[in-house]
């Protein structure tokens, strides 16, 4: 059975149901609604990574002693930890990426799109709740692995790298899941400066078809599948990574 078939099906059950799904049937508005998909997994699989390093980074720097690492981390912290997602965003692209573009003559030279400030705010906001939960984990770590490291000639670094921060990331892990689980809902902010992400898309839709209610349950089911798959994700990762008799 060919895919329009499929869809003129599917359109007509649910029109019996009372859900309209017509625009499913037309080129430009199913195309945008697809492309919606695709950009809200491509964020996804983008931040994760990026938040992932960024948090690593940030905790080493929250924990090397050093002031003149912690105290700017810190600050960094505190102040994306403490505001909304949305009004960073609104701010980033409305402030830094204007100032930016009068910085290289004009928004037609800046080559710094929504996109990027997407992925750079939301990566950054969740990076620094990693930040902290990695901290943690960190300062849990047995003081006696550290002076065991330590006495084998490991550097800082090395201590950081080969001790801490797997054992941290282990501890830490359930944390860092629901934090991945946050991270997945924020794509949405998106929508705010224009990024086609899912909820972008769909307000383009419903806005001609008055059909908010079908566009919304598709969209709850959407981010409780990719939610439910980070989170059996995590919970794989957390068996596989566990050290018996210590943390989880």
């Amino acid at each position: 059975m060919q895919n329009g078939t499929l869809t003129e099906l599917f359109v007509r059950w649910t029109g019996k149901l009372g859900l309209n799904y017509e625009f499913l049937a037309t080129g430009y508005e199913a195309q945008i609604w697809r492309d919606g998909f695709v950009t809200t997994i491509y964020l996804v699989l983008l931040l994760i990574p990026v938040s992932l390093l960024f948090g690593v980074l940030f905790a080493a720097c929250l924990t090397s002693g050093k002031p003149w690492l912690l105290a700017p981390v810190r600050a960094f912290v505190e102040i994306t930890r403490n505001t909304p997602t949305l009004v960073q965003l609104m701010f980033s692209f409305l402030a830094l990426n204007t100032f930016v573009s009068n910085l290289l003559g004009g928004a037609q030279h800046n080559p710094l799109t929504p996109f990027f400030w997407v992925v750079a705010v939301v990566g950054l906001h969740v990076a620094a709740l990693h930040a902290e939960a990695l901290r943690a984990g960190i300062e849990a770590v047995p003081a006696s692995l550290v002076e065991a490291a330590r006495g084998i000639g490991f550097s800082r670094l090395e201590i950081l790298r080969y001790v801490e921060v797997p054992l941290a990331f282990r501890t830490s892990l359930p944390a860092i899941v629901n934090n991945l689980i946050n991270l997945v809902k924020l794509t949405t902010v998106g929508n705010a400066i224009a990024v086609s992400e899912i909820t972008y898309a769909s307000i383009m839709v419903w806005t001609q078809r008055d059909n908010v209610v079908e566009l919304m349950l598709v969209i709850l089911a959407f981010f409780s599948l990719l939610n439910f798959i980070v989170a059996r994700i995590g919970k794989w990762v957390e068996r596989r990574l566990a050290v018996p008799g210590y943390g989880i």
